[in-house]
């Protein structure tokens, strides 16, 4: 199985996902953003692209390392990952759906002025990647994205009740791809 921790940067997905690795016996985080780095480092260069995310191979070997992880230890993988254009999560969820392997999709959700303010906290200059991907995650959450999983506000929680309450959702079974 996998439990896909999906939402804009700064919302904890990386720090809930160590938490619920640690609360789901044999389970493994998988950061995909592993795989788009893998791909940044090709030489001569990919096309250019502000995002690895557009570029395909990024969606395929996201679903064959997963799937080649996941048939070497069993288990469940713990993926923290923002994915905001719904066609490459389809792309993703109907590859792993190929090899029968379930996701849980998650989405950490908090409002627009949390996240700012917990980007803008982190470090002493403020990530504009990270800023320039609220309003993209906003216009995901309103059309598509709050639909296609379990929202999980993270506004008002510690990072162990959000881990907590994403492990009763996945074990429980209650969201899908």
């Amino acid at each position: 199985m996998i439990v896909w921790l999906n939402g804009t940067h700064g919302v904890g997905k990386t720090t809930t996902s160590m938490l619920v690795q640690q609360l789901i016996p044999d389970s493994r985080v998988f950061d995909a953003e592993k795989v788009g780095e893998t791909l940044m480092d090709i030489t001569p260069g990919l096309p250019a692209t502000d995002n690895f995310q557009h570029w395909p191979p990024w969606r395929q070997l996201v679903v064959e390392t997963a799937r080649r992880v996941l048939d070497y230890t069993g288990g469940t993988l713990v993926v923290p990952m923002t994915v905001l254009v719904e066609q490459y999560w389809h792309e993703i969820g109907t590859g792993l759906a190929q090899y029968a392997i379930p996701i849980r999709h998650f989405v950490l959700h908090a409002d627009q002025d949390t996240l700012r303010s917990r980007i803008e906290g982190e470090h002493p200059i403020p990530s504009p990647f990270r800023l320039k991907y609220l309003q993209p995650y906003a216009e995901a959450a309103r059309t598509w994205l709050h639909a296609e999983a379990e929202v999980v506000d993270t506004t008002h929680l510690t990072p162990a009740q959000v881990a907590a309450q994403i492990v009763l959702g996945a074990t429980e079974g209650r969201s899908g791809a």
